[in-house]
């Protein structure tokens, strides 16, 4: 998998036909920016832009989203919030997958090489070419199970 910079998204685009915007380069920057754990919404990327005086509209963030999580450079994830959150999505050996308390939102990233090598195996076995392998487990976090059941 590629670390995308902007001469690979470029590239990438030329060759399905569409073109690098400056609205796909600055929501690219700030997924490239953003911490490692951090995840956002197309609301939350919406307020950024907002503030930072990035006049880019909802419509063109979501698509922007929808395109990117298709070519693979941005992970889909539903955190269960009701809303998807994305991330960038990183080459091996930075490749995670996520344990979401369903009361909280707690989101712990967290790696395991054997859901790849499945996921990996599975793909090739059928000819499909490999984009992204996630696992996300829905669970109830400690402190939320001590909240359900108090002493």
């Amino acid at each position: 998998m590629t670390v995308y910079t902007t001469g690979s998204l470029k590239a990438e685009l030329n060759d399905r036909g569409w073109r690098l915007t400056p609205q796909r380069e600055t929501i690219l920057h700030i997924f490239q920016e953003l911490p490692q754990g951090e995840h956002l919404s197309a609301e939350d990327l919406y307020h950024r832009l907002e503030t930072d005086g990035e006049g880019i509209s909802l419509s063109t963030i979501y698509r922007t989203l929808k395109l990117m999580a298709r070519m693979g450079i941005l992970r889909e994830l539903e955190l269960g919030e009701g809303h998807k959150h994305y991330e960038i999505n990183q080459p091996y050996p930075h490749h995670h997958h996520h344990l979401i308390c369903v009361k909280c939102n707690t989101t712990i990233e967290f790696k395991n090489e054997s859901i790849l090598k499945i996921g990996a195996k599975t793909a090739q076995k059928e000819g499909f070419h490999l984009l992204d392998c996630q696992l996300t487990i829905h669970a109830v976090c400690p402190k939320c199970q001590r909240a359900l059941m108090p002493l």
